[in-house]
C-alpha cells in the first residue's frame, strides 16, 4: 500500500483515580478518560509519524487533601482520528465507529478516585488495546480488474492526480478525487487497488480493496470493452464475463454490496471493433441469465447487478466523460431523494404510533 495507512493498533490507557483521606472521608479525583475524536484532514499515518509508541495515557486524579477533599479529575486525553474508522478490539470484535467530524469514543475509561466504598485505595483506569480500520468515506468507488483505466477515468472527471501506466497494477493504494460541477457542487471519488479473482479470498489485496467498497454509496463498474487477461497464464475474459465476475467478488465477500445503486463505464471505446462488441455486451445485458453458460458455475453470481446508466467511454478521446458526470450527479441526487423520502414516511409513522 506504499505510504496509505489503513490499519493502526495501539494501546490506551485510562488514567488511575486518586487517594482518597481517610480521616476526613475525603474522595480522590477520577483518573482522566482516552477519547477518539474524528477530525477532518487527519491521517492514520500523521498519528503513526506523531505518536510513534503509539501509547495513550490519560491523567491521574488528584489526591483528596485538608484543603480539598474532593480530588480533582484527572486530565482526559483526546487522540484526532479521521473520519470513517471502526474501532475494533485485539480480538476483531467492533466496539465503535466514527463518521462524521465533532463524534467522539470513549477507548479507554478512568479509574475512580479512593472513597469509602474502596478503603480509600485508587482504582486502576481501563486499558486495552484496539485497532483503528480505515474504511474510505466516499461518493463512488471505481470498481474494477487491473488495466481497465480506472486511474485514467478518475484523472478525467476529477482533479486527481494518480499514476497512470499500461502495466496492469499502478494503483497500489487508494487514490480520493473530487468531480466539480459548474455550479461548485462536489462529488467524491475512490479509485481503489484492482481486484484480481479470488479477491474475496483475500487473494492479492483482495479484503484490503474490498473494505473500502463498504462506505462508498454507488459502484462505478469500470470494464474494458475488449476483454481483460490479467497475464498469459490466466483465462481471457470479455467484458460481459468480468462484470459477472466483479459482482461476485463483491457478492462473496458482503452480499449488501450488491445493494448499492451501481452505474457502468465501459472503457476504451477508441478501440477498432469496441462498438460492435458494445453492441454484443449490450444484448447480453439485457438477459444476462441467457449467456450465463459462459462462465463456470461456481463463477456465476446468485443475483446480477442492475445498472442505473451504462455509459461508454474513452479516456483517450474523451467521449463520453461528460454524460458520465452528468449520470454520476443524477444517480446521487435521487439516492439522496430516496433516503430522505424514506426518513420522512419513518418520522411520520413514529409520530402516528406514538400518537
Amino acid at each position: 500500500y506504499g505510504n496509505f495507512v489503513d490499519d493502526l493498533r495501539l494501546y490506551v490507557r485510562g488514567g488511575t483515580g486518586g487517594m482518597g483521606y481517610p480521616r476526613l472521608g475525603g474522595e480522590g479525583g477520577r483518573g482522566g478518560d482516552v477519547w477518539f475524536v474524528a477530525r477532518e484532514r487527519t491521517t492514520l499515518r500523521s498519528i503513526k509519524e506523531k505518536y510513534p509508541q503509539k501509547r495513550f495515557v490519560a491523567g491521574t486524579g488528584a489526591n483528596s487533601s485538608v484543603n480539598a477533599l474532593k480530588g480533582e479529575k484527572g486530565k482526559d486525553c483526546e487522540v484526532h482520528v479521521p473520519l470513517g474508522i471502526s474501532v475494533l478490539c485485539d480480538d476483531g470484535k467492533q466496539i465503535g465507529e466514527l463518521n462524521a467530524a465533532g463524534e467522539r469514543f470513549l477507548a479507554a475509561r478512568g479509574g475512580l478516585g479512593g472513597s469509602l466504598a474502596t478503603n480509600f485505595l485508587p482504582c486502576k483506569g481501563q486499558r486495552r488495546i484496539v485497532h483503528l480500520d480505515l474504511k474510505l468515506i466516499a461518493d463512488v468507488g471505481l470498481v474494477g480488474f487491473p488495466n481497465a483505466g480506472k486511474s485514467s477515468l478518475l484523472s478525467k472527471i476529477s482533479h486527481a492526480k494518480p499514476e497512470i501506466a499500461s502495466y496492469a497494477f499502478t494503483t497500489v493504494q487508494p487514490e480520493l478525487g473530487k468531480i466539480m460541477y459548474a455550479d461548485h457542487k462536489q462529488i467524491s471519488v475512490a479509485d481503489l487497488p484492482g481486484l484480481i479473482e479470488g479477491a474475496h479470498a483475500n487473494k492479492g489485496m483482495g479484503h484490503k480493496f474490498l473494505k473500502h467498497i463498504e462506505r462508498t454509496k454507488h459502484l462505478l463498474l469500470v470494464v474494458d470493452i475488449s476483454g481483460f487477461q490479467l497475464s498469459i497464464k490466466t483465462q481471457f475474459r470479455t467484458a460481459f464475463e468480468t462484470i459477472l465476475l466483479l459482482t461476485k467478488e463483491l457478492e462473496l465477500y458482503k452480499e449488501e454490496l450488491l445493494t448499492k445503486p451501481a452505474l457502468l463505464a465501459v472503457n476504451k471505446m477508441d478501440l477498432p471493433c469496441a462498438k460492435d462488441n458494445l453492441n454484443e455486451l449490450m444484448k447480453q445485458l439485457q438477459n444476462p441469465q441467457d449467456f450465463l453458460y459462459l462462465l463456470q458455475e461456481e463463477m456465476i453470481p446468485a443475483n446480477t447487478l442492475e445498472f442505473k446508466d451504462i455509459i461508454p467511454v474513452s479516456t483517450y478521446t474523451g467521449e463520453g466523460i461528460e454524460e458520465l458526470k452528468v449520470c454520476i450527479r443524477k444517480s446521487i441526487v435521487e439516492e439522496a431523494e430516496r433516503e430522505n423520502e424514506e426518513y420522512r414516511k419513518k418520522k411520520l409513522l413514529l409520530l402516528q404510533t406514538s400518537e
